[in-house]
């Protein structure tokens, strides 16, 4: 489990292809030792260590996590957004996030906004979908790219679902934000409260 704060970026250094699986090695950005089976959330799916050397790091994903991701197009030097799970008795910042990314999304419109920075995003959507709980609602909360932030302007258009949030300078900076433009691709895990609202609703209904 997480909370949608990110810790830092760390680069990738080398992607290596298995079979379905993709292997991530990256490097180490926490200032001390990872360990084998550690959990981490990379641009909000959550990944488990499976090997160390040095300051560097390897994680797996498999071809159902590359399907509903953004990890696909990852390739060398690339930044990625990281966090390690969270710890028991903690603050809990962001808001919940289990790390289990829901689909990909395509920003839209990107712009700086007298200091801020305001980021469109469209996905798909259909009723099956928001019968799940894939969806937004106003001043809620949203993970993108695994960071936690709150949703502004959504609403839903034909099979297409649209979410705009604002990043404050320090999370535009400190994150891969600052890479991302039109047509760039990224993950979404929509709220997990809202979620279990939904389907129990649309069990109750039908």
């Amino acid at each position: 489990m997480f909370s949608g704060i990110v810790e830092t970026m760390a680069q990738v250094v080398k992607v290596e292809t298995e079979q379905t699986n993709k292997h991530f090695t990256l490097r180490n950005p926490f200032g001390e030792p990872l360990s084998i089976d550690q959990s981490i959330a990379h641009n909000g799916v959550c990944l488990t260590v499976v090997k160390t050397k040095d300051d560097l790091y390897t994680v797996t994903a498999m071809q159902e996590t590359l399907r509903l991701t953004n990890l696909d197009l990852l390739k060398e030097g690339d930044w990625v957004n990281v966090e390690r799970s969270m710890m028991m008795g903690g603050r809990l910042d962001g808001h919940i996030v289990q790390g289990h990314v829901d689909q990909k999304a395509v920003c839209i419109e990107a712009k700086e906004t007298d200091g801020s920075w305001y980021y469109r995003f469209e996905y798909d959507s259909t009723k099956e979908m928001v019968e799940r709980g894939y969806f937004c609602v106003d001043k809620g909360s949203v993970c993108i790219n695994g960071v936690s932030l709150t949703v502004c302007e959504p609403d839903v258009k034909g099979d297409k679902g649209y979410v705009s949030v604002c990043i404050i300078p320090y999370t535009h900076e400190e994150t891969n934000f600052k890479y991302i433009e039109v047509g760039t691709v990224v993950n979404i895990e929509f709220d997990i409260l809202g979620k279990y609202m939904a389907r129990y609703l649309a069990q109750i209904k039908n």
